[in-house]
């Protein structure tokens, strides 16, 4: 979980994914040729509540009109800025099996502005080969080479037994962002901020969803 101080506030996990789902909606708004939309109609695109989204805006100042509604390109742009999706961030991966290979390809970071510049991977048969455009270098110079990248954001996509060891090497190397697909839980930093991706686990939570018959809001 990686809370973020606004000001003197302290910004809830379940805001900032809101807020994700907000950007997303305004986007296919602006597609639509929408110009202005209410927080009831925003509220009704993801189920929630006028009161939810206008208390989930206000955490971050003042936003649209009272009686017309919010600019939608005025919005968009101000979540995204919330967000930090208005800028571009120096991604790196390590681990270029199955799942690295196919986060590579997913076009959907780029146009987020989260561009994988760096490939890290300890199969000697990959490194110095080039993947999908990039070269891919050796983990064992990990800290070094993410220091003279300026990396941002890692992505580690590689066996539990020796995440927490690449997670050490990137947190040596300044980066404070991580994101971890890897099955197990990492110690981090008190500075660095760890999102965990456990991909097994969510189908867990569907079969279990399955068996009990869950379905709707109580499946969330």
């Amino acid at each position: 979980m990686c809370p973020i101080p606004v000001g003197i506030k302290r910004v809830a996990e379940s805001t900032i994914h809101r807020l994700s789902h907000y950007w997303r909606v305004l986007i296919a708004l602006e597609k639509e040729g929408y110009k202005t939309v209410s927080s009831r109609e925003l509220a009704q695109r993801e189920k929630l509540t006028p009161a939810q989204v206008r208390k989930d805006l206000s955490f971050f100042g003042s936003f649209g009109t009272r009686g017309l509604g919010y600019p939608v390109t005025q919005l968009k742009e101000q979540v995204s800025a919330i967000l930090g999706t208005n800028q571009t961030w120096r991604v790196a991966l390590v681990g270029v099996g199955n799942m690295g290979s196919a986060l590579v390809g997913y076009k959907e970071f780029s146009r987020q502005g989260f561009n994988i510049i760096k490939l890290f991977d300890n199969d000697q048969r990959k490194i110095g080969s080039f993947h999908k455009g990039l070269i891919i270098s050796d983990v064992r110079n990990l800290e070094v080479e993410i220091k003279q990248a300026g990396i941002e954001i890692a992505i580690i996509a590689v066996p539990s037994a020796v995440a927490q060891q690449v997670m050490d090497e990137i947190a040596k190397g300044g980066v404070k962002a991580i994101l971890n697909f890897a099955s197990v839980k990492l110690k981090v930093p008190g500075d660095v901020c760890i999102r965990n991706e456990h991909m097994s686990m969510e189908l867990e939570h569907l079969s279990f969803a399955l068996v009990n018959k869950i379905t709707g809001k109580q499946c969330e």
